[in-house]
């Protein structure tokens, strides 16, 4: 999910899944000519459709503080979302910049409708899930495949980064997360599900597209997990043309083969380290491009989608590790709960599902002071010759606007990266408004 926080670790190999056959594992978008619009009305406009559920510690719902206190910010060019460039960040005792109207959207025309009918391998999207707004709730969402089949899934594979390869669920020495844990549930006690986990600490969309993606290829899941961007977000490189090309291309190839999809949409990075304001809100418009892009892959492809930027969960800190980045054993529990909930549904999960309370005992003061000044230390480090430099200069554009009055301009430069992103992947198909 996120970002490198731990130890360096090996490349993944077999992950231990009690009950499970595990094997080893051996440039900038151009500038886009729609009108702008805001980003809350772009994932709204998209979100349509889908019946919701709410996310969050087990019976918990409500609103989050999560998005309203990260907002959002851009760049003075529409490099802050596409390349190097400036974004920028409002202060916090910064006047309200009133919302642009919204403007449609060319929508993602479905690769999927072969699948229609009952019963059908991934069936077809029922509409997005959720919105990906400062304020909203945590959505999760199935996809209305049909009847459930005969058996579970034989297979089931995990790309993405640290939060997959299960950063801050640490048992006997090594990582387990959330896609193990839910592994457990998938197959049926005289045949469980075979697990593998792809996912590395750090990876990026580019990673997962042109390494991860052709080992799963060749692995053939019926189930496979797509979570990963948030590491892209904290990089000086980011660019969402580029990012959402990769997705739909991992996305589309996984597809193709009959895989079943999991995508999730995830909290952005400054809020959870209580940033300040003017470098936090660059850092949040980029991933809530990154999450309105998810959104509107996973409705293309049938993904089974789990929403889980604002829930109430992202408050509590039970359920995060000592680097306020990665879930700890709570949280990783609650991620896989959430997603056997939504693949029982759909008659893909067969198993007993994971349970609520950790099991392992929460890291000491002293554990967390001694992982904070190692590993933290080397991360920041990292983060400081990377992203760092290009966050200052965000932050004073940011500051700079607001003096004068034209915060708006960065939110529109930013959005209309984001609506050049999502039109380009329209390719194959009739265009349709969304909202229609």
């Amino acid at each position: 999910m996120t970002t490198d926080l731990s130890p360096p670790v090996p490349v993944p190999g077999t992950v231990p899944v009690p009950g499970a056959v595990a094997e080893p594992v051996v440039g900038p978008a151009p500038e886009a000519a729609l009108p702008p619009t805001s980003l809350d009305d772009l994932v709204r406009t998209a979100a349509r459709g889908r019946a919701v559920a709410p996310v969050g510690p087990a019976g918990s719902t409500g609103p989050s503080s999560a998005g309203a206190a990260s907002g959002t910010a851009g760049a003075p060019t529409a490099a802050g979302l596409t390349g190097p460039g400036a974004l920028t960040e409002v202060p916090a005792t910064a006047p309200a910049v009133p919302t642009p109207g919204p403007v449609p959207l060319t929508a993602l025309p479905s690769r999927r409708a072969e699948d229609s009918s009952p019963g059908a391998h991934g069936g077809t999207a029922a509409g997005l899930a959720g919105t990906e707004t400062g304020t909203g709730t945590g959505t999760e969402t199935g996809t209305g495949r049909g009847p459930a089949p005969a058996t579970a899934p034989r297979r089931f594979a995990a790309l993405g980064d640290s939060l997959t390869e299960g950063v801050g669920d640490r048992v006997d020495g090594t990582w387990r997360g959330w896609a193990a844990l839910l592994a457990q549930g998938l197959g049926e006690p005289e045949r469980p599900a075979e697990f593998r986990n792809f996912a590395v600490s750090g990876a990026l969309t580019r990673d997962v597209h042109e390494t991860q993606t052709p080992e799963v290829l060749a692995y053939a899941p019926e189930v496979a997990s797509v979570v990963v961007g948030v590491n892209d977000t904290l990089r000086h490189t980011f660019d969402i043309h580029d990012l959402a090309f990769r997705l739909d291309k991992v996305c589309a190839a996984l597809s193709e083969q009959g895989t079943t999809i999991l995508t999730a949409c995830l909290p952005d990075p400054g809020a959870m380290l209580a940033l300040p304001a003017p470098l936090a809100r660059p850092l949040a418009r980029r991933q809530r491009a990154v999450n309105a892009v998810v959104h509107a892959l996973s409705e293309r492809y049938g993904a089974v989608h789990l929403h889980i930027a604002d829930a109430t969960w992202v408050e509590d800190r039970t359920m995060w590790s000592a680097d306020r980045l990665h879930p700890g054993e709570r949280g990783h529990r609650m991620i896989a709960r959430r997603f056997h909930e939504l693949l029982a549904a759909e008659g893909l999960a067969l198993g007993t599902p994971p349970g609520a309370e950790p099991e392992q005992p929460a890291p000491s003061r002293v554990a967390k002071a001694l992982w904070l000044a190692t590993a933290g230390t080397a991360w920041v480090a990292r983060r400081c010759t990377d992203l760092l430099p290009q966050l200052v200069g965000l932050a004073a554009a940011e500051v700079r606007h607001w003096s004068r009055g034209t915060s708006a301009r960065l939110d529109h430069l930013a959005e209309n990266s984001l609506s050049a992103a999502l039109a380009s992947l329209s390719l194959d198909a009739p265009l349709a408004r969304m909202g229609e």
